[in-house]
């Protein structure tokens, strides 16, 4: 994991500014992500709605394919925004896509503050999970 320390004002200001191009004219509800990653980079992702409700993309899904396409690696540090900036909580979904992608000890800033994501996320199923048993 990256020792450098976590700027969560930028990253909150990065999911801020990208929140400013979600895509909701349904919901009208735009949320944006950013995330560090193990090697430094800073990415962002946010919500792109579809006139069929249920294949809208959530941030952290435009997140962890920008992860994937820009290079790949481990998301470390987490902050996602709603429409007034301030943290929100990922649904169960996205907290299973971001375990998938940062592991149980990646950090994530939370309306109660910063949180483990196992902390949010207990007992979460994994790729380990996935591991014949016999």
């Amino acid at each position: 994991m990256n020792e450098t320390p976590i700027d969560w004002a930028q990253l909150k200001k990065d999911a801020r500014a990208v929140m400013k191009r979600a895509y909701a004219p349904y919901s009208q509800f735009p949320v944006g992500v950013a995330a560090l990653c193990d090697d430094g980079r800073t990415i962002v992702g946010c919500n792109v709605e579809n006139a069929s409700y249920g294949v809208g993309l959530c941030a952290e899904c435009g997140l962890v394919s920008e992860l994937h396409a820009s290079g790949g690696g481990r998301l470390t540090a987490v902050s996602c925004v709603d429409k007034h900036g301030n943290a929100l909580m990922p649904c169960g979904r996205c907290r299973q896509l971001l375990y998938e992608h940062g592991g149980r000890d990646m950090l994530i800033d939370t309306p109660e503050g910063i949180k483990k994501l196992h902390e949010i996320l207990p007992q979460a199923f994994g790729p380990d999970d996935l591991v014949e048993r016999g």
